[in-house]
């Protein structure tokens, strides 16, 4: 895996990140895990990957080796859709990729023709749409992986750990939805597994954008024309601070 840059020093103490898409921070100029090293004065190892699942890391043994010697490591809360489980294969370093699919899976769904589909999330998109009773399955089966996933890794870092809520809304029930609607990012992660993962981590921290943050779009973001709607999808730098003034708090706390 390769890491947002520059280069950080590894020697103790340093502070760990691990997470997805708003921990590399994507069209993010200075994303939180940078704010948090100017704010602490001290290293800060950003480990994020675009569009990671758990898998990224977890089979990753220089990741894992560096979050076990943090001092504190802060591990964003990433979906569930982009992990490898009993009904597909992901891509080992580019998780939201799908590299194949299960007997089980082409059985539940004999009418669709899988090689359609190169994405995880395009593919659960179109599942659901087919049969929402049959993807309930599929879903079950990727909250019950995620469980174990998160598990295994947060029992991996020897250090203080901080389990990181990063999103415009806070964990909830699912909702019933459109047929379309397969929910929002951190996918499939609801409140009650929230519940089930905590203990697991020396503290949980929940940070849902502001107002502010979210009608602020786009603004202060770097990015071509081309990518304008990418970005849209984003978080900005508002909501990166406030992240990053969370985070300050709560490791000042553990320190």
């Amino acid at each position: 895996l390769l890491f947002r840059g520059p280069r950080r020093d590894l020697t103790k103490p340093y502070l760990a990140f691990v997470g997805t898409t708003e921990s590399y921070g994507k069209f993010i100029a200075t994303p939180f895990p940078a704010l948090v090293e100017q704010a602490l004065g001290m290293n800060c190892a950003n480990f994020g990957q675009l569009n990671a699942g758990i898998d990224a890391f977890s089979t990753d043994p220089f990741v894992m080796q560096a979050a076990s010697e943090a001092e504190i490591t802060v591990v964003q809360v990433m979906g569930a859709q982009n992990m490898t489980n009993r009904f597909y294969t992901v891509h080992q370093r580019r998780n939201d990729r799908l590299v194949s699919t299960s007997t089980l899976l082409r059985t539940i769904y004999r009418e669709v023709d899988f090689a359609d589909f190169h994405f995880n999330k395009h593919m659960l998109k179109c599942l659901k749409q087919v049969s929402p009773d049959r993807f309930a399955v599929v879903r079950d089966e990727l909250q019950s992986a995620w469980l174990a996933r998160m598990q295994l890794m947060l029992n991996r870092v020897n250090g203080k750990s901080i389990l990181l809520w990063f999103s415009d809304h806070a964990p909830e029930d699912e909702g019933t939805g459109a047929a379309d609607d397969i929910g929002r990012d951190p996918l499939f992660v609801t409140r009650g597994m929230m519940d089930e993962i905590a203990p697991y981590a020396t503290t949980v921290i929940e940070v849902v954008a502001s107002g502010d943050a979210i009608s602020a779009g786009t603004e202060g973001m770097v990015f071509s024309e081309m990518d304008v709607m990418a970005a849209s999808k984003l978080l900005g730098p508002i909501a990166h601070q406030e992240v990053a003034d969370a985070l300050v708090e709560a490791i000042t706390a553990l320190r």
